[in-house]
């Protein structure tokens, strides 16, 4: 008798961010692919000497089961810099840890979502939350988007529209895949369009302290008056995403149910990572650590722009984000990024297309290039192998 697996299988596809990293792991190989940190900036020798101090001072604590909601010194850390950085006004019991932000989504779609309810994103959208959603057989709807954020107009065409709109997912803050961040202006707007429905807002933040201009903008969660924003953020990009700790900040009614459903997942989260983070803080200079990754970034970015302005053809255009990891190419409608990825995998440098992105596919002319994880050299002959291959691309 053959197994019989749950319909959510179905929906479930291998993330194609990942298999496309395994092709990434020749030494040869440019990677603009993943949208991994500068592991040239992960403190090794610190994380060292917290990781002893932890065991010899608090050996026994670090060791064990832990609470559901978390380590409460990491918490109330979260809380200062939450409020500090965002203008929010959250306490450490709106606080839970959470292995890594990618476990917020996965929880907010089994809190929120039923088969064919409907969640609203914009377009497009950051690849791993369609995946975490789709075990629970939503559907999309992609809202238009531009540079400062979801278009209003179009938003409340959908909300007028239909009826089992369940929850709203956004990126305001260096947007993945586009890097673009809302204007303060959209994102007053939003909040007071959006709270008349009364919508869920998942407001995902991994990036928003990666700033190179300019100061952060006030989170959506900073302006809601009905406890609607669940922000979600994460240490992977701002310290070591190996640690996989992240969490959710949202208000008293929405978290204790979120903890019902990780205490069904997973118990806690490790208690020695929350801990070695907290000490961190604690010992060492975090912010200076976040400066010395935006300095790197900054970077990095410039000569990514520099070299996409220098080599490619006309035709194909940019965006020039801010902070965060990424920027996103459009080529001609006539080109598929898919095809160009063979051409330049066979050059040893890579990229994500677009087209997943796209909750409901269809834009095949689009990729995304992170700017982060290599150095500025293979960023350099990165970009002229990929415009080369542009090129070629378009002259056949």
């Amino acid at each position: 008798m053959p197994i019989s697996f749950a319909r959510r299988m179905n929906l479930l596809r291998r993330s194609e961010i990942r298999e496309i990293l395994k092709l990434t792991q020749k030494k040869e190989m440019i990677s603009f692919a993943g949208g991994l940190p500068a592991p040239e900036l992960f403190p090794v020798e610190k994380m060292k000497k917290i990781a002893v101090s932890i065991l010899e001072e608090q050996g026994n604590e670090a060791l064990q089961y832990s609470t559901t909601e978390g380590y409460e010194p990491l918490r109330e850390k979260i809380a200062e810099r939450m409020n500090r950085k965002f203008q929010t006004t959250v306490r450490k019991e709106h606080i839970l840890i959470t292995c890594g932000s990618q476990q917020a989504l996965d929880f907010s779609g089994k809190l929120f979502l039923d088969e064919d309810d409907i969640v609203l994103c914009e377009s497009p959208t950051y690849l791993a939350a369609i995946s975490a959603f789709n075990a629970y057989a939503p559907k999309f709807i992609a809202v238009k988007t531009d540079d400062e954020g979801m278009i209003l107009e179009e938003l409340e065409k959908v909300l007028t529209s239909q009826k089992r709109i369940k929850l709203i997912y956004v990126i305001p803050d260096f947007q993945n895949p586009t890097g673009k961040t809302w204007s303060l202006k959209r994102r007053v707007a939003f909040m007071a369009l959006v709270s008349k429905y009364e919508i869920p807002i998942i407001e995902d933040n991994p990036y928003g302290e990666l700033r190179f201009e300019h100061k952060i903008l006030p989170s959506l969660k900073s302006m809601d008056t009905k406890g609607l924003v669940i922000f979600t953020s994460t240490f992977s990009k701002t310290f070591c995403p190996g640690l996989r700790i992240g969490w959710i900040a949202a208000e008293p009614e929405l978290f204790e149910r979120y903890v019902r459903i990780k205490q069904g997942a997973d118990l806690c989260t490790s208690i020695r990572n929350q801990m070695e983070i907290a000490k961190f803080i604690d010992v060492y200079d975090f912010e200076s650590h976040i400066g010395k990754l935006v300095e790197l970034y900054r970077s990095r970015r410039d000569v990514m722009i520099e070299m996409l302005q220098a080599t490619l053809p006309e035709g194909v255009t940019f965006t020039h984000p801010e902070g965060g990891l990424f920027l996103w190419l459009e080529l001609p409608k006539q080109m598929k990024a898919i095809q160009l990825l063979e051409d330049c995998l066979e050059n040893n440098v890579a990229f994500i297309p677009g087209d997943s992105f796209f909750p409901n596919g269809g834009v095949t002319n689009t990729l995304r290039l992170n700017y982060s994880n290599m150095p500025e050299e293979k960023i350099r002959e990165g970009i002229r192998r990929l415009s080369k291959a542009i090129k070629e691309y378009s002259a056949r």
